[in-house]
């Protein structure tokens, strides 16, 4: 089964809150009770990365959607929750940081790829409902055709383009390709406690976590299904034919012995 890492970190706000570190599995809302809360899926192993659907899926099956960025600020504060997880900011984790990877948001065009309407980027809604008219398209996207689903840059070892560096700008990208993702869920306004992090820092009562529910890793354990049970049936069907040799030479053994009896017997019915 291939090796799943989720990260999840504390938000730098804007407002000069120092960063937060989180274990890795949770949710974090950060900022106040009126603040959405955030969760970033980052893979290591680019081969379990998900399509634009199925990201969308784990994060509606977990009470959220799709990240919704509605504003400069809101766009500033998800830059500093990558940057804080891009340099390692996770508690109890060894890892170093991400690498390059770019993460699903929730925009994408509607109608899909069917829609050649122009002007192309007057096409595109947030899964969400939400009607915010902000974006932060990199330069000439988006580029419209085959491309149907929205991403955020994340190639900090990339040269940069004509729009600069491919990071924390938006491109759009077909739908089947695999990605990281991020999810954004309600303000949590239940709780309210004061939490302790490993370092010892205190997050504001405002900052509450909740774990997550795991939803990621089922799915990403749903697909070896077929492979497990292919094993089984493979290690059936060995051991049926290991007790079907098994009993095969059982019954040989038999009838050797009762040969061996019939043979000694007719000495004796002679002498009588």
């Amino acid at each position: 089964m291939t090796q799943v890492v989720m990260l999840m970190l504390g938000v730098v706000m804007v407002t000069g809150l120092k960063a937060v570190k989180v274990m890795s599995g949770q949710k974090v809302c950060v900022g106040g009770p009126r603040r959405p809360c955030y969760k970033i899926a980052y893979f290591h192993d680019v081969s379990s990365r998900v399509a634009f659907s199925e990201a969308r899926q784990i994060c509606e099956m977990e009470g959220g959607a799709l990240l919704s960025i509605e504003s400069p600020f809101e766009q500033r504060h998800v830059e500093h929750l990558l940057q804080a997880l891009r340099s390692g900011a996770v508690g109890g984790a060894r890892e170093a940081g991400i690498s390059d990877g770019d993460f699903w948001i929730g925009l994408t065009r509607v109608g899909g790829v069917n829609n050649t309407l122009v002007p192309c980027a007057e096409l595109y809604q947030w899964t969400d409902d939400s009607e915010a008219s902000f974006r932060n398209w990199y330069a000439d996207e988006p580029s419209c055709g085959g491309e149907a689903c929205v991403v955020m840059y994340h190639q900090p070892t990339a040269l940069p383009g004509l729009g600069g560096a491919y990071v924390y700008q938006w491109n759009d990208d077909r739908c089947n390709m695999k990605h990281n993702f991020i999810c954004k869920y309600e303000p949590v306004t239940s709780g309210g406690g004061v939490v302790t992090q490993a370092t010892g820092s205190v997050v504001p009562p405002q900052a509450a976590m909740t774990e997550a529910s795991g939803m990621l890793l089922l799915y990403v354990f749903i697909p070896t299904i077929p492979l497990l049970l292919l094993i089984l049936v493979a290690s059936g069907t060995c051991c049926c034919q290991t007790l079907s040799r098994s009993r095969l030479r059982t019954k040989t053994s038999t009838d050797q012995s009762n040969l061996w009896i019939s043979r000694t017997s007719k000495p004796n019915s002679m002498e009588v």
